[in-house]
């Protein structure tokens, strides 16, 4: 199964002249240093971000490392990255503790020592002076960087990243918080590996988002495209019960690029387009609040089996305030009846798992709070059925001002917490195809 996929995605059998000058490329690998990650305590997500986003640019990552807070084991595994790997990414181990070893550790390796950025130390000294708090003399250490190195300012937190070469090696060292990590490297990390390649070309990429389709049936639906990509490439990848397809132009520049994307993302749009919710890094939420937003629309949500997610995914949208009337979760049919109108003959009759109740729920919140979209969910999240209902079946209700209301069944597969986290993308999907439509 897998040598078919590669194959189908063109990296088994022929090879194309792009995929050969890709594969030639600079090899990269990702360290990320931290005992928390070997415990399990937190995913290393910041792997998963640093390969898309080298791919991007035509850097291939070809090893994953993961090694905990000790400096012999981080140095034996720096010395075999170095062997192996002409670009070494680090992510972690710059804090003000003892255990933070990743900037000493590379500076042995390199022969380098340790300075003091005064930019990045007149920013901790800020930020602990603005807040009246004494610094300790241990978060000196967040400034030093290696000896004449490249320094990546850190907009969003107090250790800097940096970049130093030795022996045609790249090494590049960035905090391990994401929130830090993320915008250092769009910002100033990019552009830095960008001018490394001695090529004057770029990489330039435009994700599709799609919603209501898997990842196997929205591939089987482009096999052909995939089977011919050469220049721009087809990847498509699941993420959080969605997929995203990303569509990457190599040219001497970027409307280059767009000019070769521009007609494969058409006839991708052609054949899925009903599926398609957004292009770039954007979630459902986000997008759905976004148009109630340029609307001047509302929304309110009746919530059974999800449990109050579909209110938390549109609140946690900055400005979600201005469209977003307020949420019940009627989890009992006491509450459906009692909260939201719900005959007591409807609950008997059809259920509370029901096309009829799902109905009457979206279209009753809508009034109650007198929003421009009413959202219900209603269904069996598991582990057991419910009113002789199997698992996973689930009603969806949009009820929007001047349109039919909605009502979709949804037969959806896996363990609770992912039933509950499908059916609420659901509900946002439908919900902001049901407001295009208005």
């Amino acid at each position: 199964m897998r040598k078919e996929r590669l194959r189908r995605m063109g990296f088994a059998g022929s090879v194309t002249l792009f995929q050969r000058e890709w594969m030639r490329g600079m090899r990269a690998e990702i360290i990320a240093v931290g005992t928390e990650l070997l415990l399990g305590q937190i995913a290393n997500t910041n792997a998963q971000y640093l390969s898309q986003k080298l791919a991007e640019i035509g850097i291939g990552v070809y090893f994953h490392t993961v090694v905990g807070d000790n400096a012999e084991r981080l140095a034996s595994v720096i010395r075999q990255a170095a062997a192996r790997s002409e670009l070494i990414v680090f992510t972690g181990g710059l804090g003000p503790t003892q255990d933070d070893l990743t900037k000493e550790t590379v500076a042995e390796h390199l022969g380098v020592g340790l300075t003091i950025d005064q930019t990045a130390m007149a920013r901790i000294e800020a930020f602990f002076r603005q807040r009246g708090i004494t610094m300790t003399e241990n978060n000196r250490k967040q400034a030093l960087v290696l000896a004449g190195s490249h320094v990546f300012p850190n907009d969003h937190g107090m250790a800097p990243g940096m970049a130093a070469q030795r022996d045609g090696r790249t090494f590049v060292l960035l905090p391990g918080p994401p929130s830090e990590l993320y915008p250092m490297v769009e910002k100033y990390v990019m552009p830095y590996l960008i001018g490394l390649k001695p090529e004057q070309q770029v990489f330039h990429s435009r994700v599709l988002r799609f919603y209501g389709i898997g990842e196997s049936a929205l591939e089987e639906r482009l096999i052909d495209l995939i089977e011919q990509q050469d220049n721009p490439t087809i990847a498509p990848y699941a993420k959080e019960f969605e997929v995203t397809l990303r569509i990457t132009a190599r040219a001497a520049n970027v409307d280059d690029a767009e000019r070769l994307i521009q007609p494969v993302e058409r006839e991708i749009r052609e054949r899925l387009g009903e599926y398609i919710y957004a292009t770039g890094e954007t979630s459902l939420h986000e997008v759905l609040v976004d148009e109630l937003n340029r609307r001047g629309a509302t929304i309110a949500c009746a919530e059974s089996c999800t449990g109050g997610t579909v209110a938390s995914l549109i609140t946690s949208v900055p400005g979600s305030s201005a469209v977003m009337r307020g949420g019940v979760v009627c989890y009992t049919n006491e509450a459906k009846r009692q909260m939201l109108n719900v005959p007591e003959e409807v609950l008997a009759e059809a259920g509370a798992i029901s096309e009829q109740t799902a109905r009457l729920l979206a279209e009753n919140i809508r009034a109650t709070l007198g929003a421009d979209v009413g959202i219900s969910v209603t269904g069996v999240a598991g582990p057991d059925p419910a009113e002789g209902k199997p698992v996973g079946l689930v009603y969806v209700g949009v009820a929007v001002e001047g349109l039919p209301t909605l009502v979709k069944e949804l037969r959806l597969a896996g363990r609770r917490q992912a039933i509950v986290g499908r059916a609420a993308k659901f509900a946002l999907f439908y919900a902001l195809q049901r407001l295009k439509e208005r």
